[in-house]
């Protein structure tokens, strides 16, 4: 299994923006072996210490594998909305990794 956790930076007032991209992007996992874990939106009194800026979301997501991760990627529907998160995506840290 491969596991993906993404912080998620948002521009700000693109909040409804980004909701339309995850609203097609997340069911779409499903269809490459994946799974959205957890979606999370940390309030500030969330985090006991912080050394970076604090994201908007955090994601934690599990793929049977990297080339099905690729695949997502790739995925045409998913594509076609790409200018939604652009547009609402200031920046994603992306971190892969695995269960221990």
């Amino acid at each position: 299994m491969l596991y993906l956790t993404q912080l998620i930076y948002i521009k700000e007032g693109q909040e409804l923006v980004f909701d339309q991209f995850e609203a097609i992007a997340i069911p779409a996992i499903a269809k490459y072996n994946g799974q959205l874990l957890f979606r999370l939106r940390p309030a500030v009194n969330a985090f006991i210490e912080i050394a970076i800026e604090q994201p908007y979301e955090i994601h934690l997501a599990e793929f049977a594998s990297e080339a099905d991760f690729q695949q997502f990627i790739q995925d045409e529907d998913r594509k076609r909305f790409l200018h939604l998160k652009e547009q609402s995506i200031r920046s994603v840290w992306l971190i892969k990794g695995t269960k221990l």
